[in-house]
C-alpha cells in the first residue's frame, strides 16, 4: 500500500507559509512517519520528539522543496536523516540496556494468541536489524516504497535496495525460525500493519 502523494496545490501554499496547507500535510503524514521512526528507534516517546522534530525541519525546509522528488521521497529523507543523527549521537553515548519489555508493542485486537505471539516474534526480528536493513525494509513494508522511491529515500543504488530488502527479509525469516515461529505453516509474512 503506497503512500499518496499531497496535492500540489496543497504544497504550493505550505511553501508560501500557509499554516491551514501545512497541517494538512502533517496530518497526511504524521501516521507513516511515526510508524517508521518508532520502528526505527524502538522508544515510543523519542520516536515522538523525533517525529515533531522532522516536521520542524520539513516545515523549515519546505520552501527549498522542488518538484523534481517526489514528496514522500524527500519527507523520508529528512526522516531518516534526523534518525540516522539520533543514531549516531545515541551510539556516542554512554549505553543503557533496553529489555524487551520496553520494546514498542503491536497491539493486535482480538487475535488469537499465536498471531500476537508471531506478531512479537516477527518484530523482535525486525529490530534485530541493523539500521541500514531496517529503514529499507521499514519503507518498503509498512511505508509501501517502491525500489526506486527507496533508492530516492536512502540515496543508494537500485541494487543496494533490492539487496538490503532481501538480507532483511531473510534475517528476520532466521530470527523466527530459531524462536520456533512459522506463520501460519506457510512461511508468509505477517501483516504488519494489522
Amino acid at each position: 500500500m503506497a503512500i499518496e502523494q499531497p496535492d500540489i496545490a496543497v504544497i504550493h501554499r505550505a511553501q508560501r507559509g500557509d499554516e491551514r496547507a501545512f497541517t494538512l500535510i502533517v496530518r497526511a503524514y504524521e501516521a507513516p512517519v511515526f510508524n517508521y521512526v518508532l520502528r526505527m528507534v524502538g522508544n515510543r516517546t523519542l520516536a515522538e520528539d523525533l517525529t515533531q522534530d522532522v516536521f520542524l525541519r520539513v516545515f523549515q525546509g519546505l520552501r527549498g522543496y522542488s518538484l523534481r522528488a517526489r514528496f514522500t521521497t524527500w519527507l523520508f529523507q529528512v526522516a531518516k536523516n534526523r534518525v540516522v543523527d539520533e543514531l549516531r549521537s545515541v551510539e556516542r553515548r554512554p549505553r543503557s540496556l533496553m529489555t524487551i519489555d520496553d520494546a514498542p508493542r503491536l497491539e493486535v485486537v482480538d487475535a488469537p494468541i499465536e498471531r500476537s505471539e508471531a506478531i512479537t516474534a516477527l518484530w523482535r526480528g525486525v529490530e534485530a536489524l541493523s539500521p541500514d536493513l531496517k529503514e529499507a525494509l521499514l519503507l518498503r513494508d509498512i511505508a509501501g516504497f517502491s525500489y526506486n522511491e527507496i533508492a530516492d529515500t536512502l540515496d543508494v543504488t537500485l541494487a543496494t535496495v533490492k539487496w538490503r530488502i532481501f538480507k532483511a527479509r531473510d534475517e528476520v525469516q532466521q530470527a523466527l525460525e530459531e524462536q520456533g515461529v512459522e506463520l501460519d505453516g506457510r512461511r508468509e509474512v505477517v501483516d504488519a500493519r494489522s
